[in-house]
């Protein structure tokens, strides 16, 4: 796919190099920023799926995007901020195209003043008590909430805002209160006014930590918001990545990093271990633990370079390594305040939640597998690495070494990745055939098929999807469901995202000293093999069962300035027709969802989340907040019975897994937890009674079908 794109690019490349910028003194590096403009420009105008003007309407998206994105909370800017912002409103692609960036560093700089004054705002608001006993409300749907008159209205979103924060801490406090009363009468019991200014003093630290990490923000990071205003007017899923961002993506898709296997987290000045990953050099070292805090780091022999203080980024890039290298800590442990060295040797951390992982269940006498595929992974710069499609095959082979009956594929909150596993884990079903039909602005579809003849699972198959079901999910799901090999379950349609991003290095695009972050950009469409595309529709369900998120707002029909539906011609392909009672057993579990207690519960909760979701105002009299907090409670305890449910059925791991999990305490606690979520599961339970219930077509029916 890259290819493709550089072609219409080979006279950006020639043209680039002969551009020079002026300097702007309000910038260290204002070159750099003008270089990334002039090149995201260029490959959005002539690599974007869709053809779009930089007019008017595209100036208004950027105006208003920006905007949102640095004071979405209405905390910073006033009426007379917007009115000197807006004689730019109109004209932001005029200045783009020239490679102006004055509306940015106006609105840039003015927030940076901001967020100076915005310190002493807070600060001086908790200083005090606030009115509890005064009517009075907010409202925290910003995008309804105009930009502050003026500073005193600016000051009274503030301490609106904060009010609200310390109300909630403080009915927190007494309800927590109440309960340790109930146990020990003679706990020690503190008044309103004491409580309150606990609530108020938490609340001040909150808001010093959230400043700690907006001041620690760079240049780099408030443009790439910024950039990411301008290229999401072409659609929600093209983005800017920043070198960093770029690295986490990276890092996200393959499923792997190389370093010492800990998350981090900055508190205050400091940088606390909050989890250490099982399997990982840190864990295996076994020195390190959680809580720990990071003082120092040192490369192997090197000087010791203190931390405290520094960025969370910025402390990651010493930590992390290359497999091989040492790396020493110098840390505070949590369980005795001591201080001590760790010396780590870094190696490949693998992100075990990332990966395909299997279960085993039995059910009247036969055996089920349970496959949880989180991530359609792939690592993009080692071919010979793991990936989803080559995991899913294995898993299938050790399954079918338990002698099970039938497939459940569980896709449940799956966001997609790469559409190459995607095609490949869809063959794994299918003899061959066409799998996925994609499309380049203006050319005809291309057809995606399965080349290989081997089938790695012929029995029976059950696909349980959700409503953040999205993306190669759904080009699987919906080749499944096109193919009659699978029945889809879960929620009634998938989230519908039906483009492809391709991610291109901009670097490629012009030879800089420094990175200048990536272009995700939307180059394809993908469309089912039986013609429609997934975007927007999603996949809809053969069983629709309700979800929490059956009446909210998900998915991309819900995006602004998400790609339209379409159509194209249909793809030439052989339906398996793999069941013989498909409709009976479809039927049959609609009539056991529609007659469901539990499902109808869920249901009920479902449209109440929704009234809930549409109300965003708030009492500030405490006395109403508490009161409407209990009627919340009242309500909602009704639907916590359909969150109770339990099966009798009994998941345990692969026979494969066994020694793994003698070896690894941590890994066998993951899959305990798996397990017994698995026997409360009832969207697993009914796939299960499905999958049961389906029986396979004879090669003589199949032939006369």
């Amino acid at each position: 796919m890259k290819t493709k794109l550089f072609i219409p690019f080979l006279s950006l490349l020639l043209l680039v190099s002969n551009v020079s910028f002026a300097n702007n003194p309000e910038n260290k590096d204002p070159e750099k920023d003008k270089v990334i403009v002039y090149v995201l420009k260029n490959l959005l105008t002539r690599g974007h799926f869709v053809v779009k003007e930089m007019d008017d309407d595209f100036s208004v998206h950027v105006y208003d995007s920006f905007l949102d994105g640095l004071d979405g909370s209405r905390r910073y800017f006033t009426q007379e901020d917007i009115k000197e912002f807006s004689k730019y409103k109109y004209s932001i692609d005029n200045q783009l195209k020239d490679f102006d960036l004055s509306f940015y560093h106006l609105v840039y700089n003015r927030f940076l003043e901001k967020i100076k004054s915005a310190k002493k705002f807070y600060g001086e608001i908790l200083k005090q008590p606030f009115d509890y006993k005064k009517d009075e409300e907010i409202d925290i749907n910003y995008e309804k909430i105009p930009f502050a008159a003026n500073e005193n209205q600016l000051v009274d979103y503030w301490r609106k805002q904060l009010k609200l924060q310390t109300i909630d801490r403080i009915e927190e406090k007494i309800s927590l209160q109440k309960e340790k009363l109930k146990d020990n009468p003679s706990y020690p019991k503190k008044s309103f006014d004491e409580l309150e200014k606990e609530a108020r003093k938490a609340v001040m630290k909150s808001m010093d930590e959230l400043y700690i990490r907006i001041e620690e923000l760079e240049h780099q990071d408030w443009f790439s918001t910024f950039l990411n205003s301008v290229v999401s007017a072409f659609d929600p899923h093209t983005t800017y990545m920043n070198p960093r961002i770029k690295e986490r993506f990276d890092q996200d898709m393959s499923g792997k990093l190389e370093g010492i296997g800990a998350r981090l987290q900055k508190k205050g000045i400091y940088t606390h271990v909050v989890e250490l990953i099982s399997g990982g050099p840190a864990w295996k070292q076994g020195d390190l633990e959680v809580d720990d805090i990071i003082l120092k780091v040192a490369q192997a022999d090197g000087k010791p370079l203190d931390i405290v203080g520094m960025r969370l980024d910025d402390a990651i890039k010493f930590i992390k390594g290359p497999k091989g290298t040492e790396v020493r800590l110098t840390v505070k442990k949590k369980i005795d305040g001591s201080t001590r060295v760790i010396s780590i040797t870094r190696d490949l951390v693998e992100l075990e939640e990332t990966f395909v992982k299997s279960s085993v269940v039995e059910k009247s006498g036969k055996k089920y597998g349970i496959i949880d595929l989180p991530k359609f992974y792939i690592s993009f710069d080692d071919q010979n690495y793991r990936d989803s499609a080559k995991d899913m095959a294995k898993e299938i082979e050790r399954l079918k070494e338990e002698n099970v009956d039938g497939l459940l594929i569980d896709l449940r909150n799956n966001g997609g990745g790469s559409l190459k596993t995607a095609i490949e884990i869809a063959g794994l079903f299918i003899d061959e055939g066409p799998v996925v039909q994609v499309k380049y602005r203006g050319e005809n579809p291309i057809i995606k098929k399965d080349e290989n003849e081997k089938i790695q699972w012929k029995g029976s198959l059950v696909i349980l999807v959700n409503e953040l079901s999205a993306s190669a999910s759904e080009i699987f799901a919906a080749a499944m469901q096109d193919y009659n090999r699978a029945v889809i379950m879960g929620g009634n349609q998938t989230y519908g995202k039906g483009t492809v991003q391709n991610v291109l290095p901009i670097n490629q695009f012009y030879n800089y000293k420094e990175n200048l972050g990536s272009l995700k950009i939307t180059i394809q469409k993908f469309y089912r093999i039986n013609g429609g595309s997934t975007q927007v529709e999603g996949v809809y369900s053969d069983i629709a069962m309700p979800t929490r998120f059956s009446y909210m707002n998900y998915g991309e029909r819900d995006l602004e300035g998400a790609l339209p539906w379409d159509k194209v011609s249909q793809a030439s392909y052989v339906q398996t027709n793999s069941y013989s009672n498909f409709s009976e057993v479809v039927n049959k579990s609609k009539l056991r969802i529609n007659e469901s207690p539990t499902f109808q519960l869920v249901n009920d909760y479902a449209k109440w989340l929704k009234k809930e979701q549409d109300d965003t105002t708030y009492s500030l009299n405490y006395n109403n907040y508490v009161k409407d907090l209990e009627r919340k409670n009242k309500e909602s305890k009704k639907y916590r019975e359909a969150f109770k449910f339990k099966s009798k059925l009994s998941f345990t791991s692969p026979k494969y897994e066994f020694p793994l999990l003698k070896n690894n305490k941590d890994l066998k606690e993951k899959r305990d937890i798996w397990h017994k979520n698995l026997a409360k599961d009832m969207y697993i339970s009914e796939a299960l009674n499905v999958l049961s219930e389906l029986k396979l077509r004879t090669p003589q029916e199949i032939v006369k079908k």
